[in-house]
């Protein structure tokens, strides 16, 4: 199935209820206008059932084929919130809502499903079940993971899962996919030094948290150097360095810091999460400073199963010509919480020579919804063929 004629038809209407979103952006799990959009969209489409008050502000439709005599179920997700980040595109349609924006191309994700279950709903051309999940909360807030508490799969009696996600710097319209581990798990972690302040000029009657915290840091960089098979993957990252004043002539006593570690092996994780303890204050009582971690585990590794990729680059290769294998990547992505409940797969889309994501400037490329719409709607045709 390349790009139907029925999703160019549409591109105009779907483009703007694109940038419609893309004016209003929302956080987190506070979706409302998002969700009511949605779900009102999908009702004039006639879905068989739309729900909405999932995971708090998540919407989920219901689109049964012609027949089902299979009583087989397929899933589609696409995530509905933005980033808080302010705007500089300069686009007529820029965010009308200071510090927020849609930086990553969750209104493109969403209007692509909309599209597919347009056509879907029109045509029924399938024999089975279609339930789409319109998810809150992928930014930070597991929104993924609440769905799957809430007994979402159960309930509307999923059998398998995709998903997809938008690339700049990947041709535009180009497709790509891995079997097996895709992206990272991603932690969190804060770090807090305490020493003993002082005058910067008596540092002998200081503890120096800061030149604590300094070596501390470089000391964390050799779980990954030093510590770590290079086989596996992973990135130990402190990405703020907060100290307890600003002043030029006080030695600080507290030091904060923040970051990131990313992984994909579930013993690299376990054992980075031990060491960073034990490293942090082995540095710290070298000093005379104490070492507190917080360590918070984030989304699990994105893991694509093997049968359910290979039917994922299938329909892309029916709907674009082709599609490449793509590398890991050390990004996180809470559909990972799906594809550790059902078997699934999610794929890359490029969008073209764009900002990057998370990126003041970035934009979601129009031009390609309909592919995005073809694909998810291939997906469905394909698994769920017409008795």
């Amino acid at each position: 199935m390349p790009v139907k004629n029925r999703f160019a038809e549409l591109l105009p209407e779907l483009t703007e209820f694109r940038r419609d979103l893309h004016r209003h952006p929302e956080l987190m799990f506070d979706t409302e206008r998002t969700a009511s959009v949605v779900a009102d969209r999908l009702r004039a489409m006639g879905c068989d059932e739309v729900v909405t008050g999932v995971a708090q502000n998540g919407v989920v439709a219901v689109i049964k084929g012609k027949t089902d005599s299979r009583g087989r179920t397929v899933g589609l997700r696409a995530d509905m919130d933005a980033l808080p980040i302010e705007e500089a595109t300069g686009a007529a349609y820029a965010s009308t809502v200071p510090g927020k924006m849609h930086a990553c191309g969750h209104d493109g994700h969403t209007t692509m499903l909309l599209g597919a279950a347009q056509y879907l709903s029109e045509t029924r051309n399938f024999d089975g079940t279609v339930v789409l999940l319109f998810q809150p909360a992928e930014e930070g807030g597991g929104g993924a993971d609440v769905m799957v508490k809430e007994g979402v799969l159960e309930r509307f009696g999923v059998d398998e899962v995709y998903g997809m996600h938008n690339v700049p710097g990947r041709e535009m319209g180009t497709f790509a996919i891995r079997s097996g581990p895709f992206y990272a798990a991603a932690d969190q972690f804060e770090i807090v030094i305490t020493g003993r302040a002082g005058h910067a000029a008596q540092p002998h009657q200081t503890i120096d948290a800061t030149v604590v915290a300094s070596h501390a840091v470089i000391a964390l960089q050799t779980i990954a150097a030093r510590e770590t098979d290079p086989l596996h993957q992973i990135a130990v990252s402190v990405t703020s360095f907060e100290t307890s004043t600003k002043a030029h002539n006080i030695i600080a006593e507290r030091v904060k810091l923040r970051g990131t570690v990313r992984t994909f092996d579930a013993e690299v994780r376990d054992r980075t999460e031990r060491r960073m303890g034990e490293i942090l204050h082995g540095v710290a009582a070298a000093f005379g400073a104490t070492a507190e971690l917080d360590y918070q585990r984030g989304y699990p590794s994105l893991v694509n199963h093997e049968a359910e990729t290979g039917f994922a680059m299938e329909a892309a290769r029916k709907v674009a010509g082709d599609c490449d294998e793509a590398r890991c990547y050390m990004w996180g992505e809470d559909f990972s919480y799906l594809l550790n409940e059902r078997p699934g797969a999610y794929i890359h889309l490029g969008v073209g020579d764009t900002a990057p994501l998370h990126h003041p400037e970035y934009d979601f490329v129009d031009e390609v919804i309909p592919l995005g719409s073809s694909w998810f709607a291939e997906i469905v045709e394909q698994r769920l063929p017409a008795a």
